[in-house]
């Protein structure tokens, strides 16, 4: 498996070299709490990334520039990892499966199913879909990432999330809408994950939304002028400059 990741990681970077990014970051202001919102659309260099060429994880955002040779204007941490750094649910790089695909419930925010995917397709398109409606979809995702809870199914939150919550983090994760948009999306303060998913559906308009992480988002985005540090970490999704 390592010998296929390093190869596909070469040559991933050779094609992205000439791609130009349209990508826009801003903070957005909504009911009293800021959210730093990149939006993606298909002609972005949007890759996932964990591993380098020597097969250990990047871990940071530095890593990647490190590893790759390339600026990033946008990333962040996502997905689940163990104690190690690998993905805690299915994760595709480069069109190498790393991490099978885990369908059961369990413990965690991770278990509270529906859970789902965040696939980038063979075409360079985003979806965002619960782990079920993956199992019966068409599409080759040339990346992918498996995380949970969902945020948004169509008109609806996941059915567990409590509105006025005192559970309240910094809160990652990405969306999609009826157009060509890919939304990720940090809160610049801890919310509930009922508030969380609301931006997503509510101010956004995303008919899909998939929760990423908490208490370890980051984020970097040169439009913003940031660039947050902190420990090493697993999957990890950016455009470069």
């Amino acid at each position: 498996m390592r010998l296929g990741l390093a190869t596909a990681f070469v040559v991933a970077v050779v094609m992205l070299a000439n791609r130009t990014s349209a990508l826009t970051c801003q903070d957005i202001l909504w009911e009293g709490t800021s959210y730093s919102t990149c939006t993606v659309t298909p002609g972005d260099d949007l890759r996932l990334f964990e591993y380098g060429a020597d097969g250990k994880p990047l871990g940071t955002f530095s890593g990647i520039e490190a590893a790759t040779g390339r600026k990033l204007v946008f990333a962040m941490n996502a997905g689940m990892f163990h104690p190690d750094r690998s993905p805690v649910g299915w994760y595709v790089e480069n069109g190498v499966e790393i991490a099978p695909l885990v369908t059961r419930a369990g413990p965690g925010n991770f278990g509270m199913l529906p859970n789902g995917i965040f696939c980038i397709t063979d075409a360079g398109d985003s979806r965002v879909l619960t782990t079920d409606d993956h199992l019966t979809d068409a599409a080759t995702c040339q990346f992918a990432t498996q995380s949970g809870p969902m945020l948004v199914m169509g008109d609806d939150l996941h059915p567990r999330f409590i509105p006025g919550s005192p559970s309240k983090y910094i809160r990652n994760g990405v969306g999609v809408g009826a157009g060509d948009e890919t939304w990720f999306v940090i809160s610049n303060q801890p919310v509930n994950f009922h508030t969380f998913a609301r931006f997503f559906r509510d101010r956004l308009g995303a008919t899909s939304a998939l929760y990423l992480d908490g208490s370890v988002s980051r984020m970097l985005a040169r439009d913003l002028n940031r660039n947050d540090i902190g420990l090493p970490f697993g999957p990890m999704v950016g455009v470069f400059e």
